[in-house]
């Protein structure tokens, strides 16, 4: 029987240890490909409750990514597509991809235009992430695949919220049109960051399609954290894309990571993406029959629970489909993050019904 006798194991490119051996017969192994990495939810673009195809701004298509624009002309298109079989991000396992077609803009690049979409991280996601954020020696990656049927560079930035607010801004370098290309931007810590060990907004992501000077300069300086300045928050964009008529831009396979290295993406099965993306919002189709009786007139009083399948970031917002059969009502009642009543009279004994229902607790 033979033994390798040895205290580590490292890459002869490496610059620190895979494997350390401790004299007690254990090891410590730095793996990068640990499960529940990925900060992002939904960042395959496989869940879009809502629906798959929107003009409006904010939550409107793919769950968790919240697109606006100002100052358009026409309305872009946000939607849910497929991802072209043949194609990489495709042999990767990527299905699904958010997609901004852009409008007419007649009157060209406005100085308050914008077209951009986001995605929103908890506070408390980012401070028990293991990310020590305030050193520059720790960092997180981001990585992601964009397409875009315009030749040119783009922008994004991360924002934080808690204490004195920071940007991150970063670019794509130029991307060749129609190809999919991998981003991936190494992130340090800064002395300066702050995140609660709460529920508010901690982190945003944004890519941008478009940002017109007004919102742009030289302030916006990329690959370090500085003072965020609203109009200044990345340098000035290209206007290529903006100013062609039914460009397109495809984004999908976001990851957010601790660590200086970008893993493979974490792909999750549309159960647990549906599962996490209902923390923050929650759909239902079907027809609800509030069940319960009370007070002195249980023949028409009725309350019931509106049916939440997890604990939700906190008290929704509701929207009651078609009510059917109430006297009246149907009236919200009392909240938490786990359920919500409603309540209010019958004037049937096949009992009151709500045609469907949604509940929000985005950021």
């Amino acid at each position: 029987m033979s033994r390798i006798l040895v205290d580590q194991v490292r890459s002869n490119s490496a610059s620190a240890d895979a494997i350390t051996l401790a004299d007690n017969g254990t090891c410590t192994a730095n793996i990068t490909n640990k499960p529940n990495r990925n900060l992002i939810i939904n960042g395959a673009m496989q869940v879009a409750q809502r629906g798959t195809s929107s003009t409006s701004t904010g939550y409107q298509t793919v769950d968790r990514f919240s697109p606006y624009h100002g100052g358009t002309d026409e309305a872009p298109t946000y939607a849910q597509v497929d991802v072209a079989s043949g194609t990489t991000p495709y042999s990767l396992g990527f299905r699904k991809a958010f997609k901004i077609t852009n409008g007419n803009q007649t009157s060209g690049a406005g100085g308050s235009d914008e077209m951009t979409v986001k995605t929103v991280l908890e506070a408390q996601d980012i401070a028990s992430s293991g990310w020590n954020y305030t050193s520059a020696s720790s960092f997180i990656t981001l990585s992601f695949w964009i397409k875009s049927s315009v030749a040119q560079n783009f922008y994004g930035y991360l924002l934080t919220s808690d204490g004195s607010t920071r940007s991150f801004a970063f670019e794509t370098g130029s991307l060749s049109a129609d190809t999919w290309t991998k981003i991936t931007k190494t992130i340090s810590g800064n002395s300066n960051l702050t995140f609660n060990n709460d529920n508010g907004v901690g982190l945003e992501i944004q890519i941008i399609a478009f940002m017109g000077t007004n919102l742009t300069g030289s302030a916006g300086t990329v690959d370090s954290w500085v003072s965020f300045t609203s109009t200044q928050r990345v340098p000035d964009n290209t206007s290529t894309w903006y100013t062609t008529n039914d460009a397109t831009l495809e984004i999908t396979g976001l990851q957010l990571e601790v660590g200086s290295v970008a893993t493979d993406f974490e792909h999750r099965s549309f159960g647990q993406e549906l599962a996490l993306c209902q923390r923050y919002y929650f759909k239902e189709t079907a027809t609800y029959y509030p069940a319960t009786g009370y007070g002195t007139n249980p023949g028409t009083n009725c309350l019931g629970v509106i049916g939440q399948f997890c604990t939700m970031r906190s008290s929704a917002t509701v929207t009651l489909g078609t009510a059917s059969y109430w006297g009246s009502g149907p009236t919200v009642g009392s909240q938490t993050s786990s359920f919500t009543f409603v309540y209010g009279t019958t004037t049937s004994s096949n009992g009151p019904r709500i045609a469907g229902y949604e509940l929000s607790a985005e950021l």
